[in-house]
This record gives C-alpha cells, sequence and structure tokens, in this order.
C-alpha cells in the first residue's frame, strides 16, 4: 500500500511539467494527499528499478509539500487579480483650474491603487451630454454640461480591490458640505456646481464611461512592484 502511494507521488511529479496552472493545483492536493498517509517507520519500495528509503521518500514528500505551497500562492495570486475592478475618475475644469490634479492623484496612489490610463482632454458640449446621458431631461442638464466642457479635464482610470465603491468613498457626497473632512470635495470644495470631480458609481456604470473616455490601447496593464505588499 505504501509503495502505491510513493508511485502516485512520483507520477504527479513527472506530469507536473506538462500541465496548466490549474492541473498543477490538482496535482498538489493528490501529492498532499499522500503526505498524509505517510507513516513514521515506511518500507522500502521499488519504482523504476530504484530503492526508495525512508529518507528518500521524506524527501520526496518534502519536495511535494513545497511544490503543493507553490501552486496554491500561484493560483491565489491569479484570483486576487481576477477581484480587481477598474473605476473612472476625472477631475473636472474647476479642480484642473485651482491646480488639484497632484493632490487628488497623491490620494489614490497613497491608497494603493494603481493608475492604468489618464490623459488631459477639453470635452466638446456633445461629447459632455453623452457623459451625462443618463441626466438628461433633468433641469440641471445643460449648464452641467456646459460646466463640463468648459476647460481641460483630467480623465483617469483606477485600478484596484474595491476601487469603484471606496473612489466614490474618497470623493465625497455630491454637495460639498455635506462630505465630510477627509474627502476630495469635503477638503475642497464648497458649492455643488463646482464640486471638482467625478466618479463612477458602480460597475456598469464604470465600464460604460471608461469605454467612453478611453480606446482599448490607452488602458495599460501591468504589474507594481508593491502589489505584493498590498494583496494577500
Amino acid at each position: 500500500m505504501r509503495s502505491r502511494v510513493a508511485s502516485s507521488v512520483i507520477r504527479a511529479f513527472r506530469a507536473a511539467s506538462s500541465r496548466s496552472a490549474s492541473s498543477l493545483a490538482g496535482d498538489g492536493r493528490a501529492v498532499m494527499s499522500a503526505a498524509a498517509c505517510r507513516h513514521s517507520a515506511v518500507a522500502p519500495a521499488v519504482t523504476a528499478g530504484k530503492a526508495w528509503t525512508n529518507s528518500s521518500y521524506g524527501t520526496v514528500l518534502s519536495t511535494a509539500a513545497f511544490l503543493s505551497a507553490s501552486v496554491y500562492t500561484f493560483v491565489d495570486q491569479e484570483l486576487s487579480a481576477a477581484e480587481l475592478e477598474r473605476t473612472f475618475i476625472a477631475i473636472k475644469p474647476d479642480g484642473v483650474q485651482r491646480g488639484l490634479i497632484s493632490d487628488i492623484i497623491a490620494r489614490f496612489e497613497k491608497k494603493g491603487y494603481k493608475l492604468v490610463a489618464i490623459k488631459l482632454v477639453h470635452p466638446t458640449k456633445d461629447f459632455a451630454e453623452k457623459h451625462y446621458d443618463d441626466l438628461k431631461g433633468r433641469p440641471f442638464f445643460n449648464g452641467l454640461t456646459d460646466f463640463l466642457s468648459s476647460g481641460p479635464v483630467v480623465a483617469m482610470v483606477w485600478e484596484g480591490q474595491g476601487v469603484i465603491k471606496y473612489g466614490r468613498k474618497f470623493i465625497g457626497a455630491t454637495a460639498p458640505l455635506a462630505s465630510e473632512p477627509g474627502t476630495i470635495r469635503g477638503d475642497f470644495a464648497i458649492s455643488v456646481g463646482r464640486n471638482i470631480i467625478h466618479g463612477s458609481d458602480g460597475p456598469e456604470t464604470a465600464k460604460d464611461e471608461i469605454a467612453l473616455w478611453f480606446k482599448p490601447e490607452e488602458i495599460l496593464t501591468y504589474k507594481k512592484e508593491t502589489d505584493k505588499w498590498l494583496y494577500e
């Protein structure tokens, strides 16, 4: 019985080089199950014409445990990456004119979010109407689109876990005087009509706004060395 356990370990290692990460994870589970069956005294097993002693068998199982841990770490990193989301953030003309670009970017960076797209653009009236299409028909729609198209806007895409919801917390309430101190609007704005910044309010909105403001090739996918210090 014990020799069959050893054989299963060897087969797992032989198959490892030709398998995908998901298959490796399965092998890791099988190997660790085999390791769990190990007793303190193991009779020599013979595989492929070579004798396996207690010490060599233990070495294989120790290596198996390392492989399994490595595989799980790899899979966990992929799962963490899959949980990342993107949001659209725009510094409006008043924020640009008041020189608040660096202050706003710094808040997102210090939190740990990753900037994957940025550009300075002067929206047209038509473009502003597309951006605020969901507010069409509201009495303030014309003034809102006039303002957004009145000067340069810093358009950005930020990436990270929970960036959509937490980005809204960073921004603060629509009415600056109702925003908590520490938020962007709470610290830098007074009037609703000059509230400095826009942020997507949900996953679907983020997807639509990013597609409106950016071409796919303008959005980068890259790794930062600091990511390992931010995500488990």
